[in-house]
């Protein structure tokens, strides 16, 4: 079978400056030597590259997670452009694609089945016909956009403009262009480029499925941290409409800090959040399914199983009861707040279901604990 065409400007930008940053960059230290205002400048270009592609392409104009003040949206479609990954509406339209299909060599754009390489690059160095979409038809809500199609518009004026201008400004502000061009510019490109494309490799390779195993999307902590928080590519998949990836304290998810401080100066709003009891619902029901599958294959597993299963009903009423009793005593507090309403009673019951449940929790967990 013939190989799909080469797209030779993309192979030659991904590659020359590859080889700047991998040998340029390094001589260049070498000999002469980067001084503190050129790896700053390059540290922020970076986060403004990626939060731009996670907060703004990503969860703001693929998922619709949240709304954005158009001055926010506006900064966002400079810092894609600077990112240089394609416009708004190309980028979302190809990652709508994604979660449509995912997983499906035909129609997804950068399906992980077909291999690191290819989910990672490849699929934008040869023309393979996965993502042809020249009307964006599942992008018409972004047409409506003025801000996404003033950037698409003007997308290769702003990329050479942004790419160019801003290194050799601050080149010239420090009196080093050579030096801010190979770090601020080229480099930063480069580190930028691949943290994003980890998302489509390493992401559905690396890492575990605690929400769902429907696809490859995996959760990975270390890749959290490289990529500002899209490493929970699991939970991402399972509830792509969550402003949140990372949906603990704990985890690390600048993309979510960045968009709900957005919130407090009134920038963002209308914020999704998956409730509480899908997500405990789908957490189970995948523990249940991977238990599953570990005792079938073991001899006279039929006791076990349905103690499982027993667990696991016991489990799945206990969390309804409680969202439930929950969801009524949050209405009865703003009622006692308003009409001096005694809610006492039902905040005892929230707290024996709360318990209970709990209980029941580590039961489960402890159950499965034995199947590991």
């Amino acid at each position: 079978m013939k190989k799909p065409e080469i797209i030779w400007l993309n192979l030659l930008v991904f590659s020359i400056t590859g080889l700047i940053a991998l040998i340029g960059v390094p001589l260049y230290a070498f000999t002469i030597g980067f001084t503190p205002a050129q790896v700053l400048a390059t540290v922020l270009g970076v986060a403004f590259c990626e939060l731009s592609i996670t907060a703004g392409y990503h969860r703001l104009w693929s998922h619709r997670a949240y709304q954005a003040h158009p001055v926010l949206r506006f900064i966002f479609a400079l810092g894609g452009a600077y990112a240089v990954q394609n416009s708004i509406l190309h980028w979302a339209s190809d990652h709508r694609m994604h979660h449509l299909h995912v997983d499906d060599n035909e129609k997804d754009p950068y399906s992980a089945k077909k291999g690191f390489w290819y989910s990672h690059i490849g699929w934008m160095i040869r023309d393979y016909k996965t993502n042809e979409n020249p009307e964006y038809s599942n992008a018409a809500d972004l047409k409506k956009d003025p801000v996404v199609m003033w950037q698409h518009r003007h997308y290769l004026a702003l990329t050479l403009g942004l790419n160019f201008g801003i290194p050799i400004l601050l080149g010239v502000i420090t009196g080093n262009i050579i030096g801010m061009m190979l770090l601020a510019g080229v480099l930063r490109l480069v580190i930028s480029h691949h943290l994003t494309f980890f998302i489509n490799s390493l992401a559905h390779i690396w890492g575990s499925q605690p929400y769902s195993d429907k696809n490859t999307a995996r959760d990975n902590g270390i890749l959290a941290f490289l990529t500002f928080g899209e490493g929970y590519h699991n939970f991402h998949h399972a509830f792509q409409s969550d402003y949140r990836n990372g949906i603990h304290w704990w985890q690390y998810d600048p993309t979510k800090w960045l968009i709900k401080s957005m919130q407090w100066l009134r920038l963002a709003s209308k914020l999704r959040k998956t409730p509480e009891l899908l997500i405990e619902k789908s957490v189970a029901r995948t523990q249940l399914k991977n238990s599953i599958h570990k005792l079938s294959r073991l001899p006279d597993a039929d006791i076990m199983m349905q103690r499982l299963q027993q667990e696991y009903d016991l489990l799945i009423e206990k969390i309804n009861d409680f969202y439930q009793t929950r969801k009524q005593w949050l209405e009865s507090q703003k009622q006692a707040m308003r009409d001096n309403y005694d809610n006492s009673s039902l905040a005892q019951s929230y707290a024996e279901l709360k318990k209970a449940l709990d209980e029941q929790k580590k039961n489960w967990q402890l159950l499965n604990a034995r199947l590991a």
